[in-house]
């Protein structure tokens, strides 16, 4: 429908599409739905970060400790990497990375040292509890994100991953966000 008429707002169980059919009620002069692509995203990410949390949680890790040990497990060995390094990758503030680094590095699996290049800097690096633990929760991280996705097909989990990497690049090249 080129106007997205109806699209998404006939099951009556979709919480998005009730919201977006009231506020067609209320506010006709205007196109509502956007909503149904923006806010189903937003109410995703939540439920997402609720069913991919409970793993990394059983691990004594919060999901972003998770994203920091995966950011130096991608390195090269020694999988080391600075720690503005693994901001960019993790798309955080350089004091967000910190404290993740502080947390791991008490759980003994990432360590710090001086950079052989600027002595001013540092280098986290995976521990070797560290590498094991990352490499042992990255097969139970996708097997947890291919039963979330299970409701689609193959070839709707590809539209979806093509539609959604579309919008992305967008949106990053929009802020200015330059992809580690």
């Amino acid at each position: 429908m080129e106007d997205g008429g109806n699209a998404g707002v006939a099951d009556p169980q979709d919480f998005v599409g009730a919201i977006v059919e009231r506020w067609r009620e209320i506010r006709p002069d205007l196109d509502s739905t956007p909503m149904l692509v923006a806010a189903r995203i937003i109410r995703l990410a939540v439920l997402l970060d609720n069913e991919l949390r409970p793993p990394f949680a059983a691990a004594g890790l919060a999901t972003g400790d998770f994203d920091l040990l995966a950011a130096l497990r991608r390195q090269g060995p020694p999988h080391e990497a600075s720690p503005g390094q693994l901001a960019a990758a993790m798309l955080v503030t350089t004091g967000a990375a910190t404290k993740r680094v502080d947390r791991l590095e008490a759980q003994g699996y990432v360590s710090r040292r001086i950079s052989n290049a600027d002595r001013r800097g540092r280098v986290v690096g995976l521990t070797k509890a560290g590498l094991k633990l990352t490499d042992d929760l990255y097969g139970v991280h996708l097997a947890n994100e291919a039963r979330i996705l299970q409701p689609l097909t193959p070839t709707e989990r590809d539209q979806l991953a093509r539609l959604l990497a579309t919008l992305g690049a967008s949106m990053e090249q929009d802020a200015g966000v330059v992809t580690p």
